[in-house]
């Protein structure tokens, strides 16, 4: 293994794992702050691909493509905290989930009577397409180096949101304490549907991003959704900084994993059986790392103890 490989796959885990924090910020920001547990984040994300990949289609325009992925989300996370999600609020758990899993049913359906079952197919701009050379004589694809800046760029931008600005001041109360917010004079009705449609247009953003690399297709938001999961339990519910380490983590240790793994059993095992344990166990790392932060950290790495 030469280390060009590996500083590739370092790459490539950090693309995955800025990507997976814009799916768990969102979803870590509507949980903290709504106390809700939304199954149908992942919808959002889909919307997303389908929204840009059809925009870029009609008009030729990736750029169009991302903005009518971020309006797309954020109208459709609005329509649904304001005619399904609202409800909700007072539930338990249980109704929460069975709600949001049959908006995932919903959506997916909705979805393939508009565009069809087969999948749709987002193109590169030419300007970030093909490769570039790095330090050390590294080709990598500018796409994903452009991933990797985007995400960058939105995450600082989140936490400069969440962080300064007056409505970040009101999102972080409303977490610690919603009912005095409300009796402070704040639209608390106003807020969620802010926040929510926040997460969605993240969701939707992050869809559009990968649409690009991999097919747009009904149900891509599922197993994002799952990872989106596991990293806001690593990073601590509620928390934006926890969101973003347990993404990079998940990110790196999936990828890594993938390739460090067959070769390590390849040292003591047969070739194919190698391949074969290295690629189970590497699919279970993550779990495997959630289940190490959880022992050490109950709340996870950044989450409030109580």
């Amino acid at each position: 293994m030469t280390p060009l490989l590996i500083v590739e796959q370092v790459l490539n885990g950090l693309q995955s794992g800025i990507m997976l924090f814009l799916m768990a910020a969102g979803l870590t920001l509507i949980f903290g702050v709504m106390g809700l547990i939304n199954l149908a984040h992942g919808s959002l994300f889909m919307v997303g691909a389908f929204a840009a990949a059809a925009t870029a289609a009609a008009t030729g325009s990736f750029l169009l493509g991302l903005g009518a992925a971020l309006v797309a989300a954020a109208c459709a996370g609005a329509l649904v905290e304001r005619l399904v999600i609202r409800r909700l609020y007072d539930r338990d758990h249980l109704d929460q989930v069975l709600a949001t899993f049959a908006l995932i049913l919903i959506f997916s359906e909705g979805t393939r009577w508009i565009f069809g079952s087969f999948p749709l197919y987002l193109d590169i701009p030419p300007a970030l397409s093909g490769p570039v050379t790095l330090p050390g004589g590294i080709q990598y694809p500018l796409y994903r180096l452009f991933l990797i800046g985007v995400g960058l760029v939105l995450a600082g931008a989140l936490f400069w949101l969440i962080g300064r600005t007056r409505l970040g001041i009101r999102i972080r109360a409303g977490e610690n304490d919603r009912e005095m917010i409300a009796a402070l004079g704040v639209d608390i009705a106003r807020l969620y549907t802010l926040v929510f449609a926040l997460g969605a247009a993240l969701a939707g953003l992050a869809g559009a991003l990968v649409g690009a690399i991999q097919s747009v297709q009904v149900g891509m938001g599922e197993p994002v959704l799952i990872l989106a999961f596991v990293v806001i339990v690593i990073g601590g519910i509620g928390s934006i900084t926890g969101a973003l380490v347990g993404a990079l983590l998940v990110g790196l240790t999936d990828t890594l994993g993938g390739i460090f793994l067959p070769r390590l059993f390849a040292l003591v095992m047969d070739p194919a059986a190698a391949t074969q344990t290295g690629a189970a166990l590497s699919s279970m790392a993550i779990y495997m790392l959630m289940a190490a932060v959880l022992v050490w950290r109950p709340t996870g790495l950044f989450g409030a103890r109580t």
